[in-house]
């Protein structure tokens, strides 16, 4: 429905890979389980060297797959299925570790303790509402952008791989709220929280202004590796530009503090937030700007601009009116 009537044989190739990533689901949930539980210790370079290995593991995959057994689609996918196993087996066998402070015990496995299901569901099912939601207004993005040139089409793909390095500083930052403030809220210290918050952010801001101008003053040289025409090249500077001025001033207070909220329990309000803002601002104005304004790919790169605005302003006076304090999760 989102993307029209795609080539038959394009379709084909999306089920194909689509069947095979799903196999590979319920291994990368049990492997976001224990880095979970490995990251609440702090022991967050054991799901580092993982996450090295599994990927090294993909990519050497993907050559095999790709330019010897030349399994297309396949090829790409069955390596992500057995690194994605590979990392679940590792980190099962470690949470298993007698040396552990917090560690599996096998006769917990079929346990079933309905309250402490529903305190877990209570954080997860709001969490994965929100992902979702954000999952479909990019579905939805790309269809938006489908409708524009093909050089605009170029520019926007080349844009999103380097927008993702750009987003690193941020989502490095993410798991260290979770874990900061939910040690803090777990021991029932919340003016340790609140500190932490305050000490987090100033880490997390100067860190995405040095990144994310890096990245910018690195975008030119990275952009040489794709056979593009000098318009389009040019158009990708300026997508990288205005996400980049966007990404390191308010991602820091639109995300990496969102998952500090989540940490303290206050999951709805953060769902909401995220969803209503992904949909009211980011979908909607990449509409306004870009096909009633004629303003092409560059009216998605504002929308989500403001996204990141919106969401940073009101997560911020979330944080200052202290409502996250009242909630215990555990």
């Amino acid at each position: 429905m989102l993307f029209g009537s795609v080539e038959r044989g394009v379709m084909e190739a999306c089920v194909t890979y689509l069947i095979i990533s799903a196999l590979s689901y319920p291994a990368l949930a049990v492997y976001n389980s224990g880095a979970a539980l490995y990251r609440s210790m702090g022991k967050t370079g054991t799901t580092l060297y993982i996450s090295l290995i599994a990927n090294i593991v993909n990519i050497v995959g993907n050559v095999i797959g790709v330019f010897v057994f030349r399994a297309g689609v396949a090829g790409v996918a069955y390596p992500s299925l057995i690194a994605r196993v590979f990392s679940a087996v590792v980190i099962t066998a470690l949470c298993f570790g007698g040396r552990n402070n917090v560690r599996y015990q096998r006769n917990w496995i079929l346990q079933w303790d309905a309250g402490l299901l529903k305190k877990i569901l209570g954080i997860a099912i709001p969490n994965s509402i929100e992902n979702g939601v954000h999952q479909l207004v990019k579905a939805a993005l790309g269809s938006i952008v489908a409708l524009f040139g093909t050089s605009q089409i170029a520019a926007n793909g080349v844009a999103q791989n380097i927008w993702s390095l750009a987003a690193l500083s941020g989502l490095a930052m993410g798991p260290a709220f979770t874990t900061v403030i939910g040690r803090c809220m777990g021991a029932g210290d919340v003016d340790a929280a609140a500190c932490y918050f305050k000490k987090l952010l100033k880490i997390a801001l100067a860190v995405s202004v040095v990144w994310n101008t890096l990245v910018f003053v690195l975008t030119p040289f990275l952009i040489r590796g794709y056979v593009l025409p000098d318009e389009t090249k040019r158009l990708i500077i300026v997508l990288v530009l205005v996400h980049n001025v966007f990404n390191m001033l308010l991602f820091p207070f639109s995300g990496p503090l969102s998952n500090g909220l989540r940490a303290a329990g206050d999951v709805k309000f953060t769902m909401f937030v995220t969803a209503l803002s992904a949909i009211g601002m980011r979908l909607a104005f990449s509409i306004v700007f870009s096909v009633t304004w004629n303003m092409g790919v560059i009216g998605v790169a504002y929308a989500m601009g403001l996204d990141y605005t919106i969401r940073a302003i009101v997560f911020i006076f979330r944080l200052k009116s202290g409502k996250w304090k009242n909630f215990k999760v555990i």
